[in-house]
């Protein structure tokens, strides 16, 4: 149930750089870019669908829990079976081929070292010779037996249909009768999820991800240049993150290779300092291409202001060690309501993010 975990990062050479990530608001797709309407750009309207449906039945089965929302089942479903994807999902949420995990026998394999004994006679995991997780939320066969539910109708709680499994995962992560409206009790239920604090890092971080990317900014308030380079890098939503990619002519093919050792060269995109100068390129600006470079451009907002100085249209800037421009990693476009426009890392897409999802706040820089 535990995926590794995605450093981010941001900052390269000269004429390199980084960052990216998921958008939500999804409807026909044309070149990578994101039409209006729907909602999830990466996950399948019919996982979507279940998440939402979860939260909808789940005060019938945990009446006191408060705060269950879809993007934390999206969060944690992101991480265990990247939403399914790739799969067949039937209209009645029957998912095929099944997913199923590495069979935990201690032989080290997706970062297993304990022995979990086979409890089901291989009816959820298809296999009598031990324990394995299963479905798009990864559950082991004795967990799913305590939060099993039929939220489909069909009379049957199936690990491998989306709609029964995520009313399980609900009912688990709300728990105790939970207040995930409270981070540190959002976060005992993650870590109940998967004991490691890797993971709920991670989960955490798509949790916010999804959340700030469902809202989309309201820019009727905006004129200028400030709106043309918004709606500039809005344009840009679902875009693949790209290691060296994009341009002040737009996305473009990157470089090798990330301090994760992931390639650019075949990914036509955006890292997080090419998305910026695309975007300011369309307001008649002309950026330095890196993130720390960045950081020089206009009127420096200092990060002890907070993330209440910045203004729509400002850079908002990130730092392994804040107050050291040239520590500088990562680069974002603010669009208010503590959100940004964000091309985060590799394996991921240009979306609105909120301005916490990245560690490291260094302040900001006005152009506009």
């Amino acid at each position: 149930m535990l995926l590794g975990f995605a450093a981010v990062c941001c900052a390269v050479p000269a004429g390199n750089a980084i960052s990216a990530y998921v958008a939500l608001k999804t409807g026909a797709q044309d070149d990578g870019g994101i039409a209006e309407g729907g909602s999830a750009a990466d996950i399948p309207p019919r996982m979507l669908s279940a998440y939402k449906k979860a939260v909808q039945q789940v005060g019938k089965h945990v009446p006191k829990c408060q705060g269950m929302r879809w993007p934390i089942l999206a969060g944690i479903a992101k991480v265990e079976s990247n939403h399914a994807v790739g799969r067949n999902i039937a209209a009645g949420g029957d998912i095929r081929p099944k997913i199923y995990g590495v069979l935990l026998n201690g032989s080290g394999a997706g970062g297993n070292t304990t022995v979990f004994p086979d409890t089901d006679g291989g009816k959820w995991d298809g296999t009598s010779g031990g324990e394995r997780a299963v479905g798009p939320f990864q559950f082991l066969p004795s967990t799913w037996e305590g939060v099993w539910r039929d939220a489909d109708g069909d009379k049957t709680a199936d690990l491998h249909n989306a709609d029964d499994a995520a009313l399980g995962a609900a009912i688990y992560l709300c728990g105790n009768d939970r207040d995930l409206t409270k981070r540190a009790q959002l976060k005992a239920a993650i870590l109940q999820y998967n004991h490691s604090n890797e993971y709920v890092a991670n989960v955490l971080g798509w949790i916010d991800q999804y959340t700030a990317a469902a809202k989309d900014p309201d820019l009727k308030s905006l004129s200028g240049k400030v709106r043309t380079v918004i709606e500039a890098a809005l344009s840009q939503r679902g875009v693949p993150y790209s290691w060296g990619g994009g341009n002040a002519k737009g996305k473009s093919t990157g470089i090798c290779c990330s301090p994760s050792g992931k390639s650019g060269a075949d990914i036509k995109g955006f890292d997080c300092s090419g998305l910026t100068t695309y975007a300011y390129a369309k307001a008649g600006i002309s950026l330095p291409r890196t993130a720390a470079a960045q950081a020089g451009a206009g009127q420096r907002i200092p990060a002890g202001l907070g993330t209440g100085a910045l203004k729509p249209g400002d850079l908002v800037f990130y730092a392994t060690a804040p107050g050291r421009d040239q520590t500088i990693y990562h680069v974002g476009i603010y669009v208010g309501s503590g959100q940004m426009i964000n091309a985060a890392r590799p394996g991921t897409v240009v979306r609105l993010d909120a301005v916490s999802a990245m560690s490291g706040y260094a302040g900001g820089a006005r152009l506009l």
